[in-house]
């Protein structure tokens, strides 16, 4: 269900869902070369932190930024045939997952481009990816139930996540802080984008990092779940 969202989407097109790529990467060399002379960086070390903070940013954004249509949008399918809401959560979430492999290979170019080598340590963005699907999985599942309900949630989540990407070091590093660290400290995407980008540019994630997001992943499992117990059978009303 998921792959046939993804292909109807991009139905007739000429480069079909590699449009993605081609647009982060038209936006990487732009934005990359532009914010590398505002903030008097090397070229060769700043696009390749832009680049992958942007592929990690892209994903945890369109979690939130999309998930408010999550049973809004399936409302045919709810009313008519009898399935697991799980269901619609992980055809949602493969979508996403099947977004970022396309966004991904400008990673990739960007690597050999530079002639980056991240090291085996590059394995440990496995883990913080499932990390980042989990959490996905289960704020997908809040952020649904609760749009269904209150239908302004996701204008809401659309203006928070633009302050957000502002206040994460996406484009900027977090030693330009200085004395404001806590702005990253006590900023949980940043944590979740940490855990998965660090690795790929070769660099190994503190443990606060990994303490902050096992905190943030039990905190979002809870609230999903006892939200679904207790209003699982209201989503097929409000909808």
């Amino acid at each position: 269900m998921g792959w046939n969202e993804i292909v109807q989407r991009y139905r007739r097109s000429v480069l079909g869902p590699f449009w993605l790529t081609a647009s982060m990467g038209v936006m990487v060399i732009a934005l990359g070369v532009v914010y590398a002379e505002l903030f008097q960086q090397e070229v060769d070390r700043f696009i390749p932190f832009f680049c992958s903070g942007m592929l990690v940013w892209t994903l945890m954004a369109s979690y939130l930024t999309e998930s408010g249509t999550l049973f809004t949008g399936s409302e045919c399918y709810i009313k008519q045939i009898s399935l697991p809401f799980s269901v619609y959560v992980f055809r949602f979430n493969w979508t996403k997952l099947i977004i970022f492999a396309h966004n991904f290979i400008v990673y990739l170019g960007v690597v050999i481009y530079f002639r980056i080598w991240p090291g085996s340590v590059a394995l440990l963005a496995i883990v913080g990816l499932l990390a980042i699907v989990v959490n996905g999985i289960f704020a997908s599942l809040t952020i649904g139930m609760v749009s269904a309900r209150f239908r302004d949630i996701p204008q809401v989540i659309n203006s928070v996540v633009q302050i957000l990407f502002f206040l994460t070091p996406i484009f900027w590093r977090p030693d330009l802080l200085r004395g404001h660290a806590f702005i990253t400290r006590y900023n949980p995407f940043f944590h979740l984008l940490q855990v998965a980008r660090a690795p790929l540019l070769g660099e190994m994630p503190s443990t606060e990092n990994y303490c902050a997001v096992v905190l943030i992943t039990v905190l979002n499992i809870g609230v999903s779940v006892y939200l679904l117990s207790r209003f699982r059978g209201r989503i097929a009303y409000w909808i």
